[in-house]
């Protein structure tokens, strides 16, 4: 924060209203004779004096070509440490928003800070909002939207965590988007979806209904508390693609409309992984591992796991050692995957260091996909 002080000193302090007087003759003629003044340098100004990495600062660059200098930036820069913002939130805040810097400080940072300072936040829980980066704070309406949501989620705290998921959700229209969706998902008995979901508040209030018609229509009953899953899933994939995603997971995984349905209620984000992923896990469960689609889908976690980092590496070092037959009795695999690394690490890879000293340094590897030739020849 002290370099990030004396950058914009610095600058502020050879600024032309800080030079020394001189006549109009002597500067006409200066202006004669003088060199054209250098292109304002955008993206090393994003890394030396916002503290962005080099590849933020190239794509964060492409939205401010057209800063010719770096007045605005600096009081910009100026008014967020006078905020509270360290370092590090203002290299976040500035990655997420590059316009930000374009924002001006007397017109709109200035009266967005007075008006949420004034709904009874403080200067510190301001700077927070600010940190997320997001263009919310550039907008009016995330003022007068505020009292609103501070009564919906009851804290600012549930708000905070709710805005981390869906900060755009501050400046969303209320009386057409935000206040009909609540309404319509309290008639339905799905007032718990107000605070587990944001997605859906902000989601169009006309889309609303036939998502949830969607949602029950996989056999997931309002009742449940797996519904709201289901129903952020259908707003992820789009009701009008569930049933084409429903139709690939039966071809892929050779399961019934029953069995789709159980997956959709037992571990529905497994409707918003991708097509390509999930082509990906039907042939490492049946084609190489052999497992029957019935007792994937009643054990359909599994299905949420990573492939690369979790799957493989475990069922390659439970392989090594039946193939070595340092182990005779393991639990099934569903139960392996289920456990957590260290549990796996302790229980199946560091009792065999003597008599497989590789093994750990070759699961290591395989969790970075690099599969050794001991695992693979297994």
């Amino acid at each position: 924060m002290l370099r990030l002080r004396s950058c914009i000193l610095t600058r502020l302090l050879s600024s032309p209203s800080c030079a020394s007087p001189i006549t109009p003759l002597h500067r006409l003629l200066s202006a004669a004779t003088a060199d054209p003044s250098p292109a304002f340098a955008v993206e090393q100004y994003l890394v030396d004096t916002c503290g962005l990495t080099r590849p933020q600062a190239l794509k964060a660059s492409a939205q401010l070509a057209h800063l010719k200098s770096p007045s605005k930036p600096d009081a910009v820069l100026a008014f967020l440490a006078d905020l509270g913002l360290s370092s590090a939130d203002v290299a976040a805040a500035v990655a997420g928003d590059p316009q930000l810097l374009c924002a001006d400080v007397d017109k709109t940072l200035a009266p967005v800070v007075a008006g949420l300072t004034g709904h009874g936040l403080s200067r510190t829980e301001v700077a927070r909002l600010v940190s997320l980066g997001r263009t919310i704070f550039r907008c009016r309406s995330i003022v007068s939207n505020l009292p609103y949501y501070l009564s919906l989620f009851g804290s600012y705290e549930n708000l905070q965590q709710l805005l981390k998921q869906r900060p755009e959700l501050l400046g969303c229209s209320l009386e057409k988007v935000v206040k009909p969706n609540v309404a319509f998902l309290r008639e339905c008995g799905l007032g718990d979806c107000i605070l587990s979901t944001p997605r859906i508040l902000s989601t169009n209030p006309e889309r609303l209904p036939a998502m949830v018609a969607c949602a029950e229509g996989l056999g997931v009953p309002r009742r449940s508390p797996m519904f709201r899953h289901v129903l952020y899933a259908v707003a992820i994939v789009g009701e009008d693609k569930i049933a084409a995603k429903v139709d690939y997971l039966k071809k892929t995984f050779r399961w019934s409309d029953a069995q789709v349905g159980i997956v959709a209620c037992r571990n529905p984000q497994v409707l918003s992984r991708s097509k390509g992923t999930l082509q990906r896990l039907s042939e490492f469960f049946i084609s190489e591992m052999g497992l029957e689609p019935a007792d994937i889908a009643h054990r359909s976690v599994v299905l949420t796991y990573s492939l690369d980092s979790r799957l493989k590496p475990r069922y390659y070092a439970v392989k090594f050692l039946k193939e070595n037959g340092l182990v005779k009795c393991f639990p099934s695999y569903f139960t392996i995957f289920n456990m957590i690394d260290k549990v796996f690490v302790e229980r199946y890879i560091c009792p065999h260091k003597e008599a497989a000293p590789h093994l750990y340094q070759d699961y290591v590897a395989a969790c970075k996909g690099e599969v050794s030739t001991r695992f693979l020849s297994a």
